[in-house]
């Protein structure tokens, strides 16, 4: 498909959107996940059929959107506003009160979550693909979403690795430390780095455009007593996915208006799942992070399992969802599975 990008000026910060097919075409908007941009869906544009109108926002600190501040104790809502702000930009989405088909991956799918919380009758239809619990990254302990400690220890900014960090906000291209954003890619974004062919430069400049400090990623720490020793902040991306600022559980089984949800995964995902590598109470578990309390205390999250709870809890209040799983493939199946991808979409498209 053919783009373009398109500046826009909505809740005071311009918003870089790449759009692609033509302004009467069937809507379809394309929300990123953590550490990526926009283009991080080129892949399986590839793979749609150029009739669509293709909206993928960069969202604030990524890509080519303003790194505007986010405030993490409103959850993913910074986010969901300022593409909430996108829906009635003239011939965005081509006729006024369009209802977009929404694909979403990793911490965009949690975006999408609160975006069809606020504005259920602008949604049509909703790809969750490898998506944040509705519980939140890290830091419970069941199907339920019971928090592991009061001061919900274990997530948020602090739990970043800083060396990542550090070679993130330098723009380290190469592939020497297992750190480096290039190895984290081939590592954790999917499970075969074959995968990434010749997209893996064009990927790894969307990873590499994520704005860095405490305002934007990975955000600000705070200390406790409580293990591991960091606590979520109030600023930046990882903390608006600590469990006190994000739990939509509820919220999104109550939604008035429930369109049909496909939840997209892969069965070796290392980075939303049971055994997630970078849930610390796993870690613990491993013996990777010192001290860890034990399974009593501190279970990993049960980051699937929550998922397949409370949309189970959605289609039982009126709501319908279907289990899309794919073998041998990682967090990112719409870079592994493109073809497969792109049918489930078009399968909710219609």
């Amino acid at each position: 498909m053919e783009t373009e990008q398109v500046n826009i000026v909505a809740r005071g910060i311009t918003q870089n959107v790449l759009v692609a097919g033509p302004a009467d075409g069937s809507p379809v908007l394309l929300i990123h996940g953590n550490c990526s941009s926009a283009d991080f869906w080129r892949p399986l544009l590839r793979h749609l059929p150029p009739t669509l109108r293709v909206v993928a926002p960069d969202l604030r600190g990524y890509g080519a959107t303003e790194a505007a501040p986010v405030d993490a104790t409103r959850g993913l809502r910074d986010f969901a506003d300022d593409i909430a702000a996108l829906f009635d930009a003239p011939g965005l989405f081509g006729a006024p009160g369009a209802r977009p088909v929404v694909a979403a991956h990793s911490m965009g799918g949690g975006v999408a979550m609160q975006l069809l919380i606020d504005h259920p009758d602008r949604i049509r239809a909703l790809l969750l693909e490898a998506p944040v619990s509705p519980y939140g990254f890290g830091g419970t302990r069941d199907e339920d979403g019971t928090p592991i400690s009061a001061d919900f220890a274990g997530t948020g900014a602090g739990t970043a690795n800083p060396d990542f960090v550090a070679r993130l906000a330098a723009k380290d291209r190469g592939a020497q430390t297992p750190t480096s954003p290039r190895n984290v890619m081939r590592t954790v974004y999917v499970a075969d780095p074959a995968s990434l062919g010749d997209d893996e430069d064009l990927l790894l400049e969307s990873m590499l455009s994520t704005a860095t400090g405490e305002a934007n990623y990975p955000g600000d720490a705070a200390a406790t007593v409580t293990w591991p020793g960091t606590a979520p902040g109030r600023r930046g991306v990882l903390n608006t996915m600590a469990p006190n600022h994000f739990r939509v559980a509820d919220d999104l089984v109550a939604v008035p208006v429930k369109p049909p949800i496909t939840w997209v995964r892969g069965d070796v995902d290392a980075i939303v799942s049971d055994t997630s590598l970078f849930d610390l109470a796993y870690l613990g578990s491993l013996g990777l992070v010192p001290g860890w309390p034990g399974a009593v205390t501190c279970p990993p999250q049960p980051m699937v399992g929550q998922t397949r709870a409370v949309l189970d809890r959605y289609a039982a209040a009126g709501g319908t969802y279907r289990e899309v799983v794919y073998p041998e493939c990682g967090h990112s199946p719409h870079v592994e599975r493109p073809t497969e991808f792109a049918a489930a979409l078009l399968d909710l498209i219609g």
